[in-house]
């Protein structure tokens, strides 16, 4: 996995803060060093990951994929959503062989903002979920979910959103959060989490 850091959203359950909100007190790695290091791996690993923090507003994000591609990486994109502009370039230039989107709630406006931190364009969350179902790239939607804001009318409301393709449930961990108040929040057991997967169909 490659970690781009900066992100548009403050979820207060987010565990990869410090990518968030300070990437410049992370060490960055040398782009053909990473390269060197992937060329040795070749019979190891089947593909990249390019993950943040938020990877579609690093301007060099296409030259990156362009590069692994050349150097024969198959590429999967973290991403969440909120930038169906570059997820378009992306998809037509042919850079992608998965997209794992994160989508936080159900398209609306209020309970989103809630989950992101901030308030989000849900048109353009809308507009990234089209062009994955569009695509023959394969692809996934994920969700982080935790009793302070997911219930079963939210995953329900989603599936039929999605209508079709595939939800993946992620249990959250208070682990480190964006909000340290969310290391004490409550997590989904594991019977109520796993009716919630039944729910999205996983």
């Amino acid at each position: 996995m490659l970690f781009l850091g900066g992100c548009n959203f403050r979820c207060p359950f987010c565990h990869n803060h410090v990518l968030v909100l300070r990437p410049e007190t992370i060490e960055t790695l040398d782009e053909a060093a990473i390269l060197e290091k992937l060329a040795g791996w070749k019979n190891w690993l089947g593909g990249v990951c390019v993950s943040g923090g938020e990877p579609t507003l690093d301007a060099e994000l296409p030259d990156l994929l362009r590069r692994l591609r050349r150097e024969g990486w198959p590429v999967k994109l973290d991403t969440n959503g909120s930038r169906p502009e570059v997820l378009d370039r992306l998809l037509a230039e042919g850079l992608l062989d998965m997209v794992s989107m994160d989508v936080k709630a159900p398209l609306a406006p209020e309970k989103y903002a809630r989950c992101a931190g901030v308030a989000v364009d849900l048109e353009k969350i809308r507009a990234s979920v089209a062009l994955l179902k569009a695509s023959d790239v394969q692809h996934e939607f994920r969700m982080t979910v935790l009793p302070a804001f997911h219930g079963e009318d939210d995953i329900v409301d989603w599936v039929t959103e999605l209508s079709g393709s595939r939800l993946k449930l992620q249990n959250f961990r208070p682990i480190a959060t964006l909000d340290p108040a969310f290391t004490r929040a409550a997590v989904f057991q594991p019977d109520i989490f796993n009716k919630l997967c039944r729910l999205a169909g996983a």
